[in-house]
């Protein structure tokens, strides 16, 4: 068996507030192979949106082994580890998180402006992507001319122009309607389907998680698993 893309073997993480040490992650362990789509489900406070900082390098773990592809990434510094996110993770935010000055096109375009990729290389892969999640005809749009799903495809978009290894989602549908929720999250059904792509999206709501192939719950900082 292949090893797994995402390895987490006793992971601990821990925050300071004022003079007391508040837990939020004890002795987690999970494996997440190349291609799976992964829930993670929990009430407020479980843990589920640190977890996914971990994984995705956003922050640090006090304790345990985190490694993404092999990487142990929890021993990077800062600077190495910015760089690895810029070539290795996509994100989606619940808010979407798009500059409002910029296009859809631009917005999309964002992560390649430092990869050293032609102007030319830059725009076919934008226009491919914005293909890709049906606004191919919305590029010279701007955010506040788009819908919040629309909005959100734009940030999906950008989130994988670069072709990351792995995509996470905090919250993706929880800004949008019913009818767009459903949208987005076929969307990414495609991407982990047709294009391959890992994805862990933390979500409450348990009609957003049946989207995934597997749903781990969190509760109080412990994993509790589920399929």
């Amino acid at each position: 068996m292949a090893a797994p893309l995402v390895e987490i073997r006793n992971l601990a993480k821990s925050y300071r507030r004022g003079d007391q040490v508040v837990p939020v992650l004890r002795d987690i362990s999970i494996d997440i192979q190349l291609g799976d789509f992964t829930a993670l489900m929990g009430p407020s406070g479980s843990g589920k949106t640190t977890l996914l900082n971990l994984i995705a390098g956003i922050d640090k773990p006090d304790s345990g082994v985190l490694r993404v592809g092999g990487l142990d990434i929890g021993a990077l510094g800062e600077a190495e580890l910015a760089d690895w996110r810029a070539a290795n993770v996509g994100f989606i935010f619940q808010f979407y998180n798009l500059m409002p000055v910029l296009s859809a096109f631009e917005n999309v375009e964002l992560p390649l402006i430092l990869t050293g990729l032609s102007r030319a290389e830059r725009r076919r892969r934008v226009e491919l992507t914005l293909g890709v999640v049906g606004l191919a005809d919305r590029m010279d749009h701007y955010p506040n001319e788009l819908s919040g799903g629309q909005q959100q495809r734009v940030a999906i978009a950008r989130a994988v122009v670069s072709d990351p290894t792995l995509l996470v989602a905090d919250e993706p549908t929880g800004d949008l309607d019913r009818t767009s929720a459903a949208e987005i999250l076929a969307m990414m059904q495609r991407l982990n389907a047709e294009l391959g792509k890992t994805i862990i999206m933390v979500t409450h709501d348990a009609n957003a998680a049946h989207a995934a192939k597997a749903v781990v719950h969190l509760e109080k900082g412990e994993l509790q698993f589920s399929s």
